[in-house]
């Protein structure tokens, strides 16, 4: 399902929907929101405070794409369950990691 992150020259921006409090941390493949935009599920058993949650989402997104931590940020949606998540990177290969991703259903 394709739409669910946007390529640029140093990386790709990633949308993400998340879920806090979760019984584990866990990428869950992608899927359509009620306005039909396609996202990345996630999952993280941090809480949503303090940035908490957005921590544990960057810290699982980049073993996951073969990134360091420090190449994952959230740019956009830090208080919201929908964000925009940077990748920072090969842009190629980030994109063939997430079509990957998108493919396999999602991994934990």
């Amino acid at each position: 399902m394709a739409g669910f992150f946007r390529a640029h020259e140093h990386g790709v921006d990633v949308f993400v929907r998340l879920t806090p409090r979760s019984s584990r941390d866990a990428i869950e493949g992608v899927a359509a929101g009620a306005d039909e935009r396609s996202h990345l599920n996630a999952r993280v058993r941090a809480v949503p405070e303090k940035g908490a949650a957005n921590a544990a989402l960057e810290k699982l997104l980049g073993p996951v794409l073969g990134v360091a931590r420090g190449d994952v940020s959230v740019v956009a949606g830090g208080t919201s369950r929908l964000k925009m998540v940077r990748v920072m990177g090969d842009p190629a290969l980030l994109v063939r990691r997430l079509e990957e991703l998108a493919g396999q259903g999602g991994s934990g």
